[in-house]
């Protein structure tokens, strides 16, 4: 069992539960968070507004994925991002469980 974290702008919502459902992800939780991207590093054409600190309508998701399960998540992530013409991606991270109850 692996314990998945992933975040994602709100427009992905529904795409991230499909891919969920195509990992054979059955149970998960998720909810609406702010994102935050300081931009005090970007150079001054690309920051169009000025702003140092952007905030963004986000989502995070958490599940207790079956091992087997998790690479053909990750894959289907990676295939949904390769796809996108936006600067935004789904990010995605799983991290050992070593024990659970």
């Amino acid at each position: 069992m692996k314990l998945v974290i992933i975040t994602a702008i709100k427009e992905f919502e529904k795409d991230i539960k499909l891919q969920l459902k195509q990992a054979k992800v059955g149970t998960f939780s998720y909810r609406e968070v702010t994102g935050f991207r300081d931009s005090t590093e970007d150079a001054l054409e690309s920051n169009w507004f000025s702003s140092e600190m952007n905030q963004t309508r986000s989502m995070v998701f958490y599940a207790f994925v079956k091992k087997e399960n998790v690479d053909l998540l990750f894959d289907l992530i990676d295939k949904f991002n390769r796809e996108q013409k936006t600067l935004s991606h789904i990010h995605v991270a799983s991290l050992n469980i070593e024990r659970t109850n």
